[in-house]
């Protein structure tokens, strides 16, 4: 199920071009039902892919940092350099899955506009060192 609203794209994009703008570079939108960007470097060259996650909070609170099993697996199975950053209200937090520790949960986010209700393996990533942060300019 896409329940993207129009907000959520726009927080995705403000966040997938923070990143890129820090490290140079540029993206691609993929399909809605693939992850959501290819990232390239200054050449052109494809280095990595991405999943951004909207987080309606500061990156001070943002914890603990939710993202569905699933799409960390979709992420993992593009083979280069996977990376997860969630939108906070004030700038990006980023990581490697691989290189990062979280709690695998039962949960999911509450329907929206009487969507059923999808049940999912959420993991769950405490505040540690693998995690980066910048802030939105």
């Amino acid at each position: 199920m896409i329940s993207e609203t129009e907000q959520d794209l726009l927080r995705e994009k403000k966040a997938i071009e923070t990143f890129v703008k820090t490290f140079g570079g540029s993206y691609q939108k993929l399909d809605p039902y693939d992850i959501d960007y290819k990232i390239f470097d200054e050449n052109k060259k494809v280095i990595g892919y991405a999943e951004v996650k909207g987080r309606i909070r500061t990156m001070r609170d943002a914890y603990p940092l939710p993202i569905s099993a699933r799409k960390i697996i979709k992420l993992i199975d593009k083979r280069l350099n996977p990376l997860i950053i969630w939108a906070c209200e004030d700038g990006i937090i980023y990581g490697r899955p691989e290189n990062l520790v979280g709690q695998i949960k039962q949960g999911g986010r509450p329907p929206r506009d009487g969507a059923a209700h999808d049940v999912d393996i959420m993991v769950y990533y405490d505040r540690q060192k693998s995690l980066k942060y910048v802030r939105f300019s």
